[in-house]
């Protein structure tokens, strides 16, 4: 039997980048102590408060068909947060409750582009936009943010792709670069999103992890409000990745829409996973703040280590939980620096490559280990950079 070419392409054919990865799990399998700085994994669990109230909330009965949308409760917390953090009017018909953000991303293409429409993203991205996108039945069309820019977006390069576009997805803080869009740049993307009538999507999963500067949801904007669809999720902020829980905000009529997706998709998120993230959302600014503190930290000692590195430059990592290298001095691309420094350092780094082709020439590491074991890390990758050195970085 043959299977749908939607299917079958999701990933646009050839290698997902991630074989890097794969082999330092691989390696991990064999008994090899491999420092991974990989994926955005915490290094710890979640908390056992928030447990504790998931598994009282099972046992009090939230164990049936929850609302296919989100329950009451859950919306209007979600909506009361997002008032206050950004300033915009928002009430629980303006959110979406959905299994993470990764279902978040698919809802809200779905809602904006029919079959076939170019659906526009930023470049370096988080590894399943584009197949997110053909998900959808949509065209991936990626816009290149460039080194020399530390990879803020260019809106004359998102302008010149955007004629006939129905969507631009854009991601900040931003997985990979741990670059924080600012506001005259995101004024060019609402510029952009206004001329060329475009949904804006904003994936803002990481906007509790801020280091410099400050988050701005773009859909606070003038003018924005009514075609901007946001993405938020529990996972990086309150380290719950397998509880998927996270949020679309968006206007009520795309919102109702996106509703009957899940009706015919997820079926809604689990009763007692909803009363969890109440009770998270409820345990306010400090404990977020303590929840993102270790990566504060372990960014600021790795800009420190690298800085005095004539071989390797760290793009400006204002927030997130990954900082990106630039290692084209070494002549090497990046996978090609990932995979030897695996084979003799065994430290394994994500290649820029895996983010797309404006990644080309970095990779991305996470600062997902404990502090000590991330500093012998980076100290080996700056050693074997400096070791195939074949120019160095002014300064």
């Amino acid at each position: 039997m043959q299977l749908s070419t939607r299917i079958t392409g999701l990933t646009g054919g050839g290698s997902d980048g991630w074989d890097v990865y794969y082999k330092a799990k691989a390696m991990q399998a064999d008994g090899t102590d491999i420092a991974m700085l990989t994926i955005g994994e915490h290094d710890v669990g979640t908390h056992h408060s928030i447990l504790d109230a998931m598994h009282d909330a099972g046992l009090a009965g939230h164990v049936g068909y929850a609302m296919f949308n989100g329950n009451l409760n859950l919306r209007e917390t979600v909506a009361a947060r997002v008032t206050e953090r950004t300033g915009v009017a928002t009430t629980p018909d303006n959110v979406l409750v959905v299994p993470g953000g990764q279902a978040g991303l698919f809802a809200a293409h779905h809602a904006a582009c029919d079959e076939g429409d170019r659906a526009l993203f930023i470049d370096p991205y988080y590894a399943t936009y584009p197949g997110t996108i053909r998900g959808v039945g949509a065209t991936p069309v990626p816009i290149a943010a460039r080194p020399d820019r530390d990879f803020q977006p260019d809106p004359a390069d998102i302008a010149a792709q955007a004629s006939g576009a129905r969507s631009l997805l854009i991601n900040s803080p931003n997985n990979p670069t741990g670059v924080v869009y600012g506001r005259d740049t995101l004024d060019g993307v609402a510029r952009v999103a206004q001329d060329h009538d475009l949904w804006l999507i904003s994936d803002e999963v990481y906007d509790t992890q801020v280091w410099e500067g400050a988050h701005l949801s773009p859909r606070a904007l003038p003018g924005m409000a009514e075609r901007t669809m946001v993405i938020g999720s529990m996972s990086k902020s309150h380290a719950m990745t397998g509880s998927r829980i996270g949020w679309v905000i968006g206007p009520e009529d795309a919102i109702t829409h996106m509703g009957n997706l899940s009706t015919h998709t997820t079926y809604g998120v689990a009763g007692f996973v909803q009363e969890a993230a109440v009770f998270a959302l409820g345990l306010g600014d400090v404990f977020e703040a303590g929840i993102a503190a270790p990566f504060r930290r372990r960014r600021d000692a790795v800009l420190a280590q690298v800085a005095g590195s004539r071989v390797v430059r760290a793009v400006p990592a204002r927030g997130g939980m990954f900082v990106m290298l630039d290692i084209r001095a070494t002549g090497l691309s990046g996978e090609d620096f990932a995979l030897a420094l695996l084979d003799e350092r065994h430290v394994a780094v994500m290649p820029g490559e895996s983010f797309g082709a404006a990644g080309a020439g970095h990779v991305r590491l996470g600062l997902t280990v404990a502090d000590d074991r991330l500093k012998a890390a980076v100290a080996a990758l700056l050693d074997f950079a400096a070791s195939r050195a074949t120019d160095q970085h002014p300064g």
